[in-house]
């Protein structure tokens, strides 16, 4: 069932969800706050955008020219549908498409920054896949892994254009083999706690293309207060200037 929902805190800004489908979680409102955008960011791509709260999100950071690729159809008309109610439709194009194919039609090093909230899961022969294949596609690297993130990444970067991923901790050795084997350095890397007192459930990390080696270790985010309510530093991500 399709819904109207207010996207999260963010003042007059609404997104379309389908109950029967993955929503999007907590990850997609840190990674816009995670990457480094500044003056001179130009052009910003999504990959696998979702029903696109990252795209959404980047547009109250930047006037930058935003496009967002998604391959599963019913899931990009739900994208199509909150750009158009947010009237952000010249700012932000959705492609329904797979971006291992349709990379090949965007210039070569034309992109400044490139955000993906990839699916988390390897595929195995234990994998345990959900019956529905939306959230198969979101969970699992059956259309998407950290390899093609990382190629496509190299070659639609500019040179020093910034790569950020939002993934789980125990992926972070091979984002950052994936990152490396592709000439793009890690740079940035922040953990989230669920709670202070609790182990990182998510990690953000931002890598350049062609930069010089050293890693940031950022300090730890902590998303919920023990009573469950987000943390102050989280109730800023919904607040926009």
């Amino acid at each position: 069932m399709q819904v109207i929902n207010d996207l999260l805190g963010y003042k007059n800004l609404k997104i379309y969800q389908d109950t029967d489908m993955f929503n999007f979680s907590l990850d997609s409102v840190l990674l816009p706050n995670f990457i480094t955008i500044n003056k001179n960011t130009q052009k910003i791509l999504d990959i696998g955008t979702g029903n696109a709260p990252i795209p959404i999100i980047l547009s109250t950071k930047t006037k930058a020219s935003i496009i967002g690729v998604e391959i599963q159809k019913e899931v990009y008309e739900l994208a199509q549908k909150s750009i158009e109610i947010n009237n952000l439709e010249n700012q932000i194009k959705i492609i329904n498409a797979d971006i291992n194919t349709i990379e090949k039609d965007f210039q070569i090093n034309s992109f400044d920054i490139i955000t993906c909230n990839p699916p988390f899961f390897e595929i195995s022969k234990n994998s345990n896949l959900n019956n529905n294949d939306y959230k198969t596609i979101a969970r699992h690297e059956v259309k998407l892994n950290l390899n093609d993130i990382c190629k496509i990444a190299k070659k639609l970067l500019k040179n020093d254009g910034v790569l950020g991923i939002v993934h789980r901790p125990e992926r972070l050795a091979d984002i950052l083999i994936e990152m490396r084997t592709n000439n793009i350095e890690p740079k940035k890397i922040r953990f989230v706690h669920p709670r202070a007192n609790e182990n990182a459930n998510i990690v953000l990390v931002e890598g350049i293309l062609n930069g010089n080696k050293g890693i940031k270790i950022i300090p730890p985010l902590i998303s919920h207060e023990s009573n469950g309510d987000y943390t102050e530093e989280i109730q800023k991500y919904f607040k926009v200037e």
